[in-house]
């Protein structure tokens, strides 16, 4: 598995695409949210508007690494290399683990990189630096786990993108990402406590500030954790059914 690993994290590191889509699309959209929301504002409320958009907008785009595990997946088995690798005597579980984890040190560092931006560029305190690495690793930890359960379940890379999008906007739209939660309607205010996007907002938000107590940051962490083990269990359960899909 280690070879798989090492192989996987040097692919990804050499991808001038995922450099654009993990780290300079969120910094460009997080710099024009600041720009739009922010400007003319009292510097409290500049301060509060900036310490939800990063957060939001880091939480929104880790969910885009999706895209790559799809192509990654699909590209394995219709290549052949997911036959060949099934021939040798490494089990189902260490070849997704292999696959899985090399996305999710990626995902680790964007969330550094966004976090560490916004400390540079807008001064946005950093209260509790080890509940904000908890909550990275979790939070890499789930978008990299539904992104394995996407790539076993889609037919090609165009609907991987698809279903991305309704993941990565849409939960960003109805977790509250996008606008304050307690502006939207009470239905989609409900609808936001199932989303993973607005415990992890939620508890960034607070742990920038410094406000975050570990009750609620253990809450925050089991449910992100939830989706992301729920989403291993599904991956390992379609596995069958993708190597018979795959070229021999």
């Amino acid at each position: 598995m280690s070879a798989m690993l090492i192989l996987e994290m040097k692919k990804n590191l050499q991808d001038r695409g995922l450099l654009f889509w993990m780290v300079i699309l969120p910094i460009a959209f997080i710099v024009l949210a600041v720009s739009i929301f922010a400007s003319g504002t009292e510097e409290a409320s500049k301060q509060d508007i900036i310490l939800s958009i990063i957060p939001g907008y880091a939480v929104m785009f880790v969910f885009f690494i999706m895209i790559s595990m799809v192509s990654a997946f699909l590209k394995d088995r219709d290549l052949g290399m997911t036959a060949r690798i099934a021939s040798t005597p490494l089990s189902p579980k260490l070849y997704l683990l292999g696959k899985w984890i090399p996305y999710t040190l990626i995902v680790f560092i964007q969330i550094v990189i966004l976090i560490v931006f916004g400390k540079l560029v807008y001064q946005v305190p950093i209260e509790q630096p080890i509940f904000l690495v908890i909550l990275a690793i979790a939070l890499s930890f789930t978008a990299t786990g539904l992104g394995l359960a996407l790539g076993l379940f889609v037919q090609t890379e165009n609907m991987g993108i698809a279903i991305t999008q309704v993941i990565g906007l849409g939960g960003a739209m109805l977790g509250g990402l996008w606008v304050p939660l307690e502006l939207m309607p009470k239905f989609i205010q409900t609808i936001a406590h199932f989303l993973p996007q607005f415990w992890a907002h939620q508890a960034f938000q607070d742990a920038l500030n410094g406000t975050l107590i570990e009750k609620d940051l253990f809450l925050a962490v089991l449910i992100i954790l939830a989706f992301g083990f729920g989403a291993f269990i599904v991956a390992i359960l379609r596995y069958p059914h993708f190597l018979k899909q795959a070229r021999g």
